[in-house]
């Protein structure tokens, strides 16, 4: 059965962090890395720094609109603070 994800990334040299949806964060990563256009295409070293695995599609582009809605790096960072 598919997983499905929401991950975060985050741009040092940008200092901003990209929150998405996916079935294969390997796969995703490397197509923001190769971007020529959109937000991701700015910088090339983004990382990946969270991710959470769903069951369905549903339920991941549920939870990323749900981190997106928040617009505080604050509650963003504390998903994966040690």
């Amino acid at each position: 059965m598919p997983k499905f994800y929401v991950y975060i990334l985050f741009s040092e040299s940008l200092n901003r962090y990209y929150i998405g949806s996916t079935q294969d964060i390997g796969i995703r990563l490397k197509k923001h890395l190769q971007s020529k256009e959109g937000f991701t295409s700015k910088t090339k070293d983004w990382g990946l720094v969270y991710s959470k695995e769903f069951e369905t599609r549903t339920g991941a582009i549920s939870r990323e609109r749900q981190i997106k809605k928040w617009k505080s790096r604050l509650l963003i960072e504390k998903l994966f603070e040690k």
